[in-house]
């Protein structure tokens, strides 16, 4: 499936969250969802404001940042360009 977000929305695929720490296996209720990922695809920005963001970005979003979607089996989060907080290196 091709998805090709709308205006200034990026696609992400969010990384995997921590299994275990040292040797502590983590439980799924204890997991805390992940603040990073990688873009997938951009939409074309707006008159206001210019995509800086590209595919394969690796970032770092807030929080409660984007809408969680489910397509095909695998996760993603549909976001504002806004809602990133940074392009890791």
């Amino acid at each position: 499936m091709n998805i090709k977000p709308l205006a200034d929305r990026v696609l992400v695929v969010p990384a995997p969250a921590e299994e275990k720490i040292g040797g502590i296996i983590i439980p799924d209720t204890a997991k805390e969802k992940p603040l990073r990922g990688t873009v997938k695809a951009v939409g074309h920005g707006t008159k206001d404001e210019q995509m800086v963001l590209k595919e394969g970005d690796e970032v770092l979003y807030g929080k409660y940042a984007g809408t969680e979607l489910e397509l095909e089996g695998e996760k993603f989060l549909i976001m504002r360009q806004s809602d990133v907080l940074a392009v890791l290196a």
